[in-house]
């Protein structure tokens, strides 16, 4: 099972194992976004339920717990996460319910929070006797996700925790996190992999052209996978190429071309590139997009420090709402033409 956790992340599991002889209540995991951290937490929680683990602390995969957890039914076992980033299969001990589910996702777009009501779940979970007589464990992730009401459902429960139950949260930003919850886990931090570890691995996975995936998704090898199989990257061209020469003409050329390309993907590039050219005119460093390195110079010498700020400032505006806009064409267009007037 060795091979269950990506490459960067083996040192961090043989430290992980020292925790096993005294194992806290709650694990925070905490590190960058699209490296992997929901998948080793997966990994850990099946290890810690196996009735056979292995000298280095990995499941056997062989064992009846095993089985269970591999199929999505292990009696001790919950994950909590926001309703957007549930696959196809019922969610442990919700076989019964996968249809009712289903029929109530299709009428509105699934929530991206944790509510309250996922926590309060849980307490039925947690108050009867396990399974095989061995640990509950409770993964959620990513906890940033926990809405306020939340939040203060799982606190209480932190701050009283069930015997015999473990809980691994993930988050990509402690600072989004509530203090009080913070103080009731022990945090483990998960390690971002050198910029050569993710690009050998994602020429394994046989990504083309998987540095420039792995720049523009900032280092992150996971995101980087996920964006070269999404199939945008002609899209991601066109419009890199109008960040690189900003016109009103272009700008709405490229917003006409582009509206089936996520908005939310669309912003996300238009923040990596603000970002290259204030990081080139500040420092002379370019992070995201060093084959654009020409006209990044010649933007982040044209524009001025107080209308960079401005734009990068209303871009970050824009993510928040890019999900759920009123109208999207009309969102692109004054986007581009917003970084392009700010250009001129």
């Amino acid at each position: 099972m060795s091979d269950s956790i990506y490459p960067w992340q083996q040192s961090a599991w043989q430290q992980l194992q020292t925790l096993r002889s005294r194992m806290p209540h709650a694990i925070l995991f905490h590190g960058a976004a699209g490296t992997g951290k929901a998948d080793f937490i997966e990994r850990f929680a099946q290890s810690l339920l196996c009735e056979a683990a292995l000298p280095d602390g990995h499941a056997c995969g062989q064992c009846a717990s095993c089985g269970w957890f591999q199929q999505a039914n292990h009696p001790d076992y919950r994950r909590v996460r926001p309703e957007a980033l549930e696959d196809e299969l019922p969610a442990e001990g919700e076989e019964g319910e996968a249809e009712t589910k289903k029929s109530a996702k299709s009428s509105k777009a699934p929530s991206r929070e944790i509510k309250i009501e996922q926590i309060r779940n849980l307490a039925d979970f947690m108050n009867i006797s396990t399974h095989r007589q061995g640990l509950r464990v409770v993964v959620l992730y990513p906890a940033e996700a926990l809405n306020l009401p939340a939040s203060n459902a799982l606190l209480k429960t932190l701050e009283e925790p069930p015997p015999g139950t473990v809980f691994l949260l993930s988050s990509n930003s402690l600072d989004r996190l509530l203090p009080t919850i913070l103080s009731r886990c022990r945090k483990f931090a998960l390690p971002m992999p050198s910029h050569q570890e993710a690009l050998a691995w994602l020429k394994a996975q046989g990504v083309p052209d998987a540095d420039s995936w792995l720049r523009e998704q900032g280092g992150a090898p996971l995101t980087a996978l996920a964006q070269s199989e999404g199939g945008n990257r002609e899209e991601l061209e066109i419009l890199l190429q109008m960040l690189a020469r900003p016109s009103v003409e272009s700008a709405l050329k490229v917003a006409d071309k582009l509206q089936k390309l996520p908005l939310s993907t669309q912003v996300s590039c238009l923040q990596r590139w603000l970002y290259d050219v204030f990081s080139y005119k500040l420092a002379g460093n370019i992070r995201y997009y060093p084959r654009y390195q020409k006209e990044l110079a010649q933007l982040a010498d044209k524009i001025h420090v107080s209308r960079l700020l401005a734009v990068i400032k209303r871009a970050n505006e824009r993510r928040a709402v890019a999900e759920h806009p009123l109208s999207p064409k009309l969102f692109l267009e004054d986007m581009l033409l917003d970084y392009a007037a700010s250009c001129a």
